[in-house]
């Protein structure tokens, strides 16, 4: 059965489709994880901006009091700040809202559409922010650049996982991925440059600076072509057809095509994917769709990349400091990408899962280790150079176990296990609940960090443990199925298979016909 209850005549988990990679799919692709790189600004760009003398002067006095020894030497505590936090957090609340509205776009008008409106949309805010003159001003500029956000998650990984060829579409789409860790990796570079631009307007720099990825993804939309699969969805059998030959670099695709029909068809037959998401049928990839982006934020990793600056402040690191250990940390993180994007399709996704898993939660122990030994409970001690040093080892070592891991993987696995017909909805589930954890740490993690001090390293590292216990034991594996045979790899697994079965094949069509009786 392909596509969530179609039977397909030749259909079998691993079947084999004639073609390969071609140029145009490469560059194609390459131009949609450009997506990713606004993510990837925002991310790295915020914790440097925010401990921007400058910055927090205009628009948080009572931070930088703080952060300069005026009214609290708590070194766990110095930016504890509810207004600073909402400017952080409120693009992934914003983000949020957008990504169900990009559901409808990306369904109705194609991936395409949506990853410019992402674009279009993260240019204005990145504008606003940069002309800001009030925290009001900020606000309203990070909710656009979340706007920007949600519509870019939501149809990169799909236009991905869709354009690839199946033996490539684990690396191709963890170029998403790649693009996030370059755009972390720029971000931190400008800040680094920019924090000491005289005059004390830099920070308008970094800002603005986010124009720039909006711009690469907005205007490749245009140069992009779209998947046979948005476009069979838009009911244009046959120029699918012709956009498959072309970007497969070969004729024979009916074996393939036929199959995309096939998901096609329940697609249309299924009227209100909302609803039938919530079928038994769906179980498996719902669950996962919540579980993935749950535990990717619960791992830390956007903790420290986006209050990478304030962090290395907070343990006693000085300005340029704190911003060039940042450009260490976006540095290794980019690299290590390039590590996952070479075994995902040959180690397979749970192998990875599992190695980077065990090994984030060994050195947050570490970290948070260290921390306790040097600055205790009360957090008035300083650090010194050998400790600073392991602490800058241990984040590195962190990184890296994410980089190859649950960063590329967090967007990948819930991107191509979705049969065609619930996938736009599904994708807005896993961006929704990705951004609403996002929001959640972003939002807390300041106090958080005030009140657990050197545990909330142990929290984030007992999370780590349970999502690599979760993937070892109810992940099945996913490398080298079709992206349209993946239901298949639900019904052999030893815990799912109770809930997909061939009797639910009809369950949750919105027609008389019966999909199960269709063969293509």
């Amino acid at each position: 059965m392909a596509g969530g209850g179609v039977m397909v005549s030749q259909g079998k988990p691993g079947k084999k489709y004639p073609g390969g990679m071609t140029l145009s799919v490469f560059i194609a692709c390459m131009i949609a994880a450009f997506g990713g790189l606004i993510f990837g600004y925002d991310i790295g760009i915020s914790g440097g901006v925010t401990s921007m003398a400058p910055f927090l002067q205009k628009f948080f006095p009572d931070v930088y009091k703080k952060e300069k020894g005026m009214q609290s030497t708590n070194q766990y505590c110095k930016f504890d700040s509810h207004k600073l936090t909402m400017f952080t957090s409120s693009l992934y609340l914003a983000a949020l809202v957008a990504s169900f509205f990009a559901s409808t776009v990306t369904r109705v008008f194609g991936r395409r559409s949506s990853m410019f409106v992402g674009g279009a949309v993260f240019l204005a805010g990145s504008i606003v922010n940069a002309i800001s003159q009030n925290v009001i001003m900020l606000i309203i500029g990070r909710v656009l650049l979340g706007v920007g956000v949600g519509f870019a998650n939501q149809s990169v990984p799909l236009y991905l996982s869709e354009m690839a060829p199946y033996k490539y579409r684990g690396a191709l789409n963890i170029g998403f991925q790649l693009m996030i860790t370059f755009g972390i990796l720029a971000a931190n570079l400008v800040n680094y440059f920019t924090a000491n631009i005289e005059g004390g307007w830099g920070w308008r720099v970094s800002l603005g600076g986010a124009a720039v990825p909006a711009l690469m993804i907005g205007l490749g939309s245009f140069f992009v072509p779209d998947t046979p699969n948005s476009i069979l969805e838009r009911n244009k059998p046959e120029k699918a057809k012709e956009m498959l030959k072309k970007i497969r670099g070969t004729d024979n695709v009916d074996d393939e095509f036929n199959d995309i029909c096939a998901a096609g068809e329940a697609s249309r037959l299924v009227k209100h994917p909302w609803v039938n998401i919530w079928k038994r049928k769906y179980r498996p990839q719902l669950v996962f769709a919540v579980l993935f982006p749950f535990f990717q934020q619960l791992t830390g990793m956007n903790v420290v990349m986006f209050y990478a600056p304030v962090l290395f402040k907070t343990l006693g690191f000085g300005d340029d400091a704190s911003l060039l250990s940042s450009v260490i940390t976006g540095t290794v993180n980019s690299i290590a990408t390039f590590v996952s994007i070479a075994a995902v399709d040959k180690v397979g996704r749970k192998a990875l899962l599992i190695e980077g898993g065990l090994q984030m939660g060994i050195f947050q122990v570490f970290i948070g280790s260290i921390i306790w030994k040097k600055f205790g409970v009360d957090g008035v001690a300083a650090i010194d150079s050998l400790s600073a040093k392991l602490v800058v080892i241990g984040i590195c070592s962190f990184v890296v176990a994410f980089a190859w891991s649950w960063g590329p993987l967090g967007w990948l696995v819930p991107s191509e296990i979705f049969p065609l017909e619930i996938r736009s909805a599904a994708q807005s589930i896993n961006v929704a609940v990705n951004m609403l954890f996002t929001f959640f740490i972003a939002e807390i993690f300041l106090k958080m960090l005030c009140t657990f001090k050197f545990g909330l390293f142990f929290f984030f590292a007992f999370w780590v443990f349970i999502a690599t216990f979760v993937v070892w034991r109810f992940l099945p594996e996913t490398k080298g199925i079709p992206i349209e045979e993946m239901s298949k790899v639900w019904r052999s697994h030893w815990y799912w298979k109770k809930f997909v079965v061939d009797g639910d094949d009809d369950e949750g069509v919105d027609s008389e016909k019966k999909p199960q009786d269709t063969l293509i």
